[in-house]
């Protein structure tokens, strides 16, 4: 088996990483990326006899196609905007392709794909990543063991292990990520239809039993549910999503986004930069850099099953890896994206092809074991009755 990764950036190296700690899987890791000293520090940390680089423009269809020919699946770590050009090289390639989506636009693009796709029998599945990727999947599996669901809550966010006033954050991935899910509203379900909630509105304190992380709060985002809104308008009454991190970040947020400082408008005629632009690079500097973190998620979703209401919970607490210096965002985005690909890839449990999100691709328990084989640690509870998703005992402590 050949895949391919397009971006050697944190993510895209992490992904690298997985794929070639179990090179009895694969036969070559490919990776591209512009930047040769992304490659080398990629070559540096990884030993593997599979990993094969490449520097090139992902912008750069020649070449790109060259290399990618050939592969079982091509996986973009590179920015949004460039994802539906790369899955149209795959399709006509016939190479099936995964990316972390998170820009719910764009993937609409990508989706557009479906029927050429399933044509060609081809996979074109984006938001494979954490959030949107991992809680959709684990939230659909939770949502078939009801007769009668009811509601969903999804919580689920990268902290820094130890926090540094005023933010209490620091930036896992992306800076312009982060902006459009602090600016941008969300969509959520009430009452069994879509509605728009403000983000940076909704804070809630939620706990976990282990130290330090008691007493957390979490706010509405645009992102993690994408296309799951859609999916579960009508069959859920209450459906949402909620960013988790340190107590007074959504504060501290929602000031420097009510200065104006978020918005995409020029600061003046003699510059083409605008407030945003500043923004961006003020938290590059200030939030970015590597840093120890923890990786919180949450999903409590309520029904009915055998005649009576009861409560799943699915719970992880991931932590940074201080023996292979990973951090936990690193490993809760690239593993599950790695499942998919394999997936897509092996022909077993997932054939045909076409275009759409993992939730609607991959059998939901082989997805799950697969998950837990490679090392994130997501915990199953059932109750009797409605359970509260801000709970401060942690399920790690039952």
């Amino acid at each position: 088996m050949k895949i391919s990764v397009i971006g050697a950036g944190t993510i895209g190296a992490a992904i690298a990483r997985e794929l070639c700690a179990r090179a009895d899987e694969v036969d070559q890791v490919q990776v591209c990326d512009t930047r040769s000293r992304a490659l080398q520090a990629l070559h540096d940390t990884v030993e593997s006899r599979v990993l094969r680089s490449f520097q090139v423009d992902a912008r750069d269809t020649n070449v790109l196609s060259q290399i990618l020919r050939g592969s079982d699946c091509v996986i973009s770590c590179v920015p949004p905007e460039l994802n539906p050009g790369i899955a149209r090289l795959c399709l006509n390639a016939g190479v099936n392709f995964c990316d972390l989506g998170g820009n719910d636009s764009i993937v609409q693009k990508e989706l557009a794909l479906d029927e050429e796709a399933r044509e060609k029998s081809v996979w074109i599945v984006p938001n494979c990543g954490l959030a949107p990727g991992l809680i959709n999947v684990m939230c659909m599996r939770g949502i078939e063991q009801f007769d009668t669901p009811i509601a969903a809550y999804l919580r689920v966010g990268d902290v820094p292990l130890e926090p540094e006033e005023p933010f209490n954050f620091r930036i896992s991935w992306s800076a312009e990520r982060i902006l459009d899910d602090y600016t941008n509203p969300a969509q959520h379900i009430r009452n069994g239809r879509v509605v728009e909630v403000d983000a940076l509105t909704g804070t809630e304190t939620i706990g976990f039993g282990e130290e330090p992380f008691r007493d957390m709060e979490a706010f509405c985002t645009q992102g993690g549910l994408s296309t799951l809104t859609d999916a579960l308008e009508g069959k859920v009454e209450t459906l949402d999503h909620k960013t988790i991190r340190w107590p007074g970040h959504a504060h501290q947020m929602r000031f420097v986004i009510g200065l104006g400082l978020g918005e995409d408008r020029k600061i003046g005629v003699r510059t083409h930069l605008t407030y945003r632009d500043v923004l961006v690079r003020r938290m590059r500097d200030r939030l970015g850099g590597e840093y120890e973190d923890a990786v919180l998620m949450r999903i409590v979703l309520h029904g009915i099953k055998d005649g009576r209401e009861q409560s799943l919970i699915y719970e992880m607490v991931e932590r940074y890896n201080k023996d292979t210096n990973q951090t936990a965002m690193m490993r809760a985005t690239a593993i599950p994206t790695v499942v998919v690909a394999r997936l897509v890839s092996e022909n077993e449990y997932v054939t045909g092809g076409g275009a759409a999100v993992p939730e609607n691709v991959v059998p939901y328990d082989v997805y799950a074991e697969k998950v837990a084989e490679r090392g994130l640690d997501i915990r199953e509870e059932w109750h009797e009755g409605y359970v509260s998703v801000s709970g401060k005992r942690s399920l790690q402590e039952a």
